[in-house]
């Protein structure tokens, strides 16, 4: 039978193991678009966004499958119970607010944006060639309004060509 700290420590790995593979996708994916940049932008960038929503929607199921299963699991304690609750309850609020600026960013004017807020930093990434100082602060505002909590020397926006 595992000890509560193995319990908390596999818990983590796994969560951290997931952050990790969403980091890497995205960079992966950055590299491969930036290196066929000539071959129908448009049209992998497209692609690109609704990947990178579906690749957040199941990396999120699994994190949350990971907590109910220490929420089911009978050899859980309470404090761990407790702690996983809490958990999902953070991820829940967490999509909320993605979701909620990448819609007013949207209507802002831009066609597509995803948006990733962890604990740390908010990641930001829109569809358009460049953006200009007036583009950038007005996501820059968008975030203040939406993540009051998180200043912005965390936010990192990434225009993609599309």
């Amino acid at each position: 039978m595992l000890t509560k700290k193995k319990k908390v420590f596999i818990l983590f790995g796994m969560v951290a193991l997931l952050v990790l593979t969403g980091v890497l996708n995205i960079v992966l994916n950055r590299m491969n678009t930036d290196a066929n940049a000539d071959d129908a932008n448009g049209e992998q960038n497209g692609d690109f966004f609704a990947m990178y929503r579906a690749m957040r929607i199941a990396d999120r199921q699994e994190t949350l499958a990971i907590l109910d299963s220490v929420i089911n699991n009978p050899a859980s304690s309470q404090s761990e119970i407790d702690e996983a609750n809490a958990k999902k309850i953070a991820i829940a609020s967490s999509s909320e607010k993605e979701l909620e600026v990448e819609s007013l960013i949207k209507a802002r004017g831009f066609s597509d944006a995803v948006v990733t807020n962890t604990t740390e930093n908010v990641n930001i990434i829109v569809k358009a060639s460049e953006l200009n100082t007036q583009q950038v602060a007005q996501i820059q505002d968008i975030v203040q309004t939406a993540l009051p909590d998180k200043p912005l020397d965390v936010v990192t926006i990434i225009p993609v060509e599309g």
